[in-house]
């Protein structure tokens, strides 16, 4: 009963809203993905100035940081290759 409904919500949102609601989605995406180069950044520049010691904590946070942005580039490459797949369709 409750897909039904959350399927019925969603037939009702305009194309507007659609967009709106991807557009929010996408720029939270990128947010958090410089977040975590931001803080990659600071502990690395901290480490070099010898304000931490942690080299683990500043590995586990670049390795992060890297990890984020390589999915990034992955959801881009499958939302061109969707995109191109929908312009080739006939209508």
């Amino acid at each position: 009963m409750n897909q039904t409904n959350q399927s019925n919500q969603s037939s009702s949102i305009s194309v507007g809203e659609a967009q709106q609601q991807f557009s929010n989605s996408l720029k939270n995406a990128i947010e958090q993905i410089n977040k975590a180069q931001n803080e990659s950044d600071v502990k690395t520049e901290a480490l070099a100035k010898g304000q931490i010691d942690d080299l683990h904590d500043v590995m586990i946070t670049a390795q992060k940081a890297s990890i984020v942005l390589q999915t990034g580039v992955e959801v881009q490459r499958k939302v061109i290759d969707a995109y191109n797949e929908v312009m080739r369709m006939q209508v």
